[in-house]
């Protein structure tokens, strides 16, 4: 029996990262896993967007110049775009990931090995977004 539904719509993850080797690498990761991208290459780009608060998820780079990662978080949030975060970093600090959850970030991940948790990641946090949504 052939399905008559309307096609599912894909979930849309912004991508915030000042290198661009690496929001090129995970714009294809991504899209290759069925999600919808849009990069910025820095926190300000996102900010001055008038769309930064209709992504599903957000991906967020620690260490970036100008606004740092947990700046860029902390301002989205004073705006009140409840987006889930995730955050990546290529600097480890044992402190990172206390300042991120405090932050309102759910998910820390290290790169430059981020394909092996940052699917579920993305998905865990689209679905915690979206529980938090639902009346």
């Amino acid at each position: 029996m052939a399905e008559t539904g309307l096609p599912t719509k894909k979930s849309m993850v912004y991508v915030v990262d000042d290198d661009y080797d690496v929001v090129r690498s995970l714009r294809f990761f991504l899209e290759t896993e069925g999600f919808e991208v849009r990069t910025f290459r820095s926190g300000s780009a996102l900010l001055n967007s008038s769309i930064r608060g209709s992504a599903d998820c957000l991906i967020v780079d620690y260490k970036m110049a100008g606004i740092d990662g947990l700046e860029l978080v902390e301002r989205l949030r004073g705006l009140d775009v409840g987006t889930p975060i995730v955050m990546i970093t290529g600097y480890p600090d044992e402190t990172i990931a206390a300042k991120a959850s405090s932050a309102g970030v759910l998910h820390v991940l290290l790169k430059p090995n981020l394909e092996g948790g940052l699917v579920e990641c993305v998905r865990n946090a689209i679905q915690s977004g979206q529980a938090a949504n639902r009346p």
